[in-house]
């Protein structure tokens, strides 16, 4: 192995999170510290797959956090159970180390979608209650009209609820662009099927403060400023647990309510 993959011990142990590295070198010195069952000089590096222990004791690395940005095609569905959808994210992407996507897009849609390893992010970014907005670009089968641009402003009924009110405008004679901060179950198609739409492409340009500005079925790797962006976006996110005990009975059905459609108002 190259000299510039091999790592100072007390630099592994700090980046493990076991101790600092003032700590660890005075571990070294009591000779508590081995490495392949043999206790090191100061300065020994190591290399992957070497075995490091305190006083007995196995120091595991800690996982990289990673955060990336993906694209995702149309066709393509946001499952980590590989062994059920042939036509997973998580197969797609073939992501060196193990990920996870942050809640869903559909498998007729496309756009962005975060994925990560950090389950506590994830927590926070999917509470609709926090209000992160999430941006689209939709075009569907008839001109877009005032009443159509009012109606889905204002909330729409579907899944035995009303939806929020959101920011709706018109891009062009077929095309609107919508912000929503909460997400039902295909909640944008189900609006549209409500007014007597049908969405035509639907294509996710924004989460938060992330940007869509890869092609289609490419990733990057979220930047220090976007990241530092998001983590104060979040910052007052309830926690799991939190959440959980305050969060609202949500239906659940996959089938377009057209019953409550039928008796809208005309």
């Amino acid at each position: 192995m190259s000299q510039e993959n091999l790592i100072r011990i007390n630099k592994y142990l700090s980046e493990a999170g076991f101790c600092s590295r003032r700590k660890a070198d005075k571990l070294i010195e009591e000779g508590k510290v081995t490495i392949n069952g043999k206790i090191p000089e100061m300065g020994t590096k190591i290399a992957e797959g070497d075995e490091v222990r305190v006083s007995g004791e196995l120091i595991v690395p800690k996982e990289k956090p990673v955060y990336i940005a993906f694209h995702k095609p149309i066709g393509i569905v946001c499952t980590t159970d590989t062994s059920v959808e042939k036509d997973n994210i998580i197969d797609y992407i073939n992501y060196p180390t193990r990920i996870f996507p942050i809640g869903r897009l559909d498998k007729p849609s496309e756009g962005l979608i975060l994925l990560t390893n950090d389950g506590d992010i994830v927590n926070k970014i999917l509470r609709s209650r926090n209000n992160h907005g999430k941006e689209y670009l939709v075009k569907v089968n008839r001109p877009v009209t005032d009443a159509f641009i009012e109606r889905m402003s204002n909330g729409v009924p579907i899944l035995d609820t009303v939806t929020k009110k959101c920011n709706v405008e018109k891009v062009s004679s077929h095309e609107f662009r919508i912000v929503l901060t909460q997400g039902l179950n295909r909640q944008i198609r189900r609006m549209c099927e409500y007014l007597d739409y049908e969405v035509v492409k639907l294509k996710r340009i924004r989460i938060m403060n992330i940007k869509l500005d890869v092609p289609v079925g490419k990733y990057r790797d979220l930047t220090s400023e976007e990241l530092k962006g998001l983590n104060k976006l979040i910052s007052s996110s309830s926690k799991t647990e939190e959440a959980s005990r305050n969060k609202p009975k949500q239906a659940t059905s996959k089938k377009f309510d057209r019953s409550s459609r039928n008796r809208r108002k005309n």
